[in-house]
C-alpha cells in the first residue's frame, strides 16, 4: 500500500469531485456543553465541555474506561444512560435529542462492519440507498469515494477477497460517501498489524490534508496515532479532560505526571536533583522536574549536571535505550535515549554523567 497516494497525484478530476464529500457539511464543527453520563452509580463523563473546530482532526486519547468511547458514542447518538445531561451542536444544529440516523455523521469502527454478502460498491452505496438517492447519483458518488481511497477498480470485489487494510478503506469510503458533517473514528487502526497500521495512519493523515473542511474525531489508545494524526489531542482521565492541546504541547509542556507519562517516557525528578543549588527552582516543593529521555546526553564523568552508573543498555535498531542509576537517587533509574554512533558509547556498569539544557526541564504537577 502506497502511503502517499491516498491524496496524491493522478485522477485529479475525480479527487477534486470527491472533495465535495467533506465540504457539503460546512460550517461543521462540534460543540459539547456540560456533558455528564452516568450508568447507575458510576460516572463515565463528568461535566465535560469541548469545542472542535470545522476541519479539525481531534484525537481522543486515554486508558480503557476513561470515557473516550462514551464521548464518541454521545456524538453519534448511541448513548442510553441512567443519567445523561448536556447538549450537542454539530454544524450549527442542536443534535442533543436527534436520533442517530438523522445526524449526518460518518462512522468508522474498528470492526469495519462490512456486509459480507455485498460487493464493495454495494457496501459503499448502502447509506445512499437508505437515503433514497437516485441511481445515477449513487453511481457517481460511490465511484468518487472509491477513487479517493485508491480502490477505484474494486467495486465488483467482495469484502472477503480484500486485505484488512483494503477493508478499512472500504469502510472509510462508506463513511465519507454520505457527505457527513463529522467523521467519527473509533479505534480505526487497532485491527491492523504494526506495519500496516503505520501505513494506513499515514493515509488517514494525507486524506485529512486533502479534505481540509472535514471535521474528524478519532478515538484511540495509541499515543503514536495521536502524535501523528492530530491537529489537537484530548487526553482523558476518569471521565474528565486531563489536557487538551496540540500533540507538541502535550508532549513538551504536560500539565502533570499523568500526561507526561502517557505521551511517552518521562523522567520525573525532585527539583533539588534536577537543578543546581542557587537556581530559583531548586527549592520548589509542589512540582516535579520532567525530563524526556531524548533531552539528556551521556557525557564523560564530571562533565554533566547528574552523575551515575549505567545499569542497562537496550538496542532498538537505530536507537539505544539506556537506564542510569543516579548517585542522588540510585533506586529510581532514569531513562536516556540516544542514536547509535553519537556521543559516548554506553556500557553497562560505566560511570558517566548526564548533560541537558535548562530549557528542556519542565516543572509539572506530580
Amino acid at each position: 500500500m502506497n502511503t502517499a497516494t491516498l491524496a496524491g497525484s493522478g485522477e485529479l478530476d475525480a479527487t477534486s469531485r470527491a472533495e465535495g464529500i467533506a465540504q457539503a457539511g460546512a460550517p461543521g464543527g462540534v460543540q459539547i456543553d456540560h456533558l455528564t453520563v452516568r450508568f447507575g452509580s458510576r460516572t463515565v463523563l463528568d461535566d465535560l465541555s469541548l469545542t472542535i473546530e470545522r476541519g479539525e482532526l481531534l484525537t481522543v486519547l486515554g486508558r480503557s474506561g476513561c470515557g473516550k468511547t462514551t464521548l464518541l458514542r454521545f456524538i453519534a447518538g448511541f448513548i442510553e444512560a441512567d443519567g445523561l445531561a448536556g447538549t450537542l451542536t454539530v454544524a450549527g444544529r442542536d443534535l442533543t435529542h436527534v436520533p442517530p440516523h438523522k445526524r449526518n455523521l460518518g462512522l468508522l469502527f474498528q470492526s469495519y462492519a462490512l456486509f459480507p454478502h455485498l460487493s464493495v460498491f454495494e457496501n459503499v452505496a448502502f447509506g445512499l440507498r437508505a437515503r433514497r438517492i437516485s441511481t445515477k447519483e449513487i453511481a457517481r458518488r460511490v465511484a468518487d469515494a472509491l477513487k479517493l481511497v485508491q480502490l477505484g477498480d474494486a467495486g465488483h470485489v467482495m469484502p472477503a477477497q480484500l486485505s484488512g487494510g483494503m477493508q478499512q478503506r472500504v469502510a472509510l469510503a462508506r463513511a465519507l460517501v454520505i457527505e457527513p458533517d463529522v467523521l467519527l473514528l473509533d479505534e480505526p487502526l487497532s485491527a491492523l498489524d504494526a506495519n500496516l497500521r503505520a501505513s494506513v495512519r499515514s493515509e488517514l493523515k494525507a486524506l485529512h490534508e486533502r479534505l481540509p473542511n472535514l471535521t474528524i474525531v478519532c478515538v484511540t489508545h495509541d499515543q503514536d496515532d495521536a502524535l501523528v494524526l492530530s491537529d489537537r489531542t484530548l487526553l482523558m482521565r476518569d471521565g474528565q479532560i486531563a489536557q487538551l492541546g496540540t500533540p507538541q504541547q502535550l508532549y513538551d509542556t504536560p500539565n502533570d505526571a499523568f500526561v507526561a507519562r502517557y505521551l511517552g517516557a518521562a523522567n520525573l525528578l525532585p527539583p533539588n536533583v534536577a537543578f543546581a543549588l542557587g537556581d530559583a527552582r531548586y527549592s520548589e516543593r509542589d512540582r516535579v522536574a520532567c525530563l524526556r529521555p531524548e533531552s539528556m546526553r551521556i557525557v564523560p564523568l564530571g562533565e554533566g549536571q547528574l552523575h551515575g552508573t549505567i545499569s542497562t543498555v537496550e538496542w532498538y535498531g537505530s536507537v539505544l535505550a539506556v537506564q542510569v542509576a543516579l548517585d542522588a537517587m540510585p533506586n529510581e533509574p532514569v531513562q536516556v535515549s540516544m542514536q547509535r554512533g553519537t556521543g559516548v558509547t554506553p556500557e553497562k556498569g560505566a560511570r558517566i554523567s548526564l548533560r541537558y539544557e535548562a530549557d528542556d526541564v519542565v516543572l509539572i504537577k506530580p
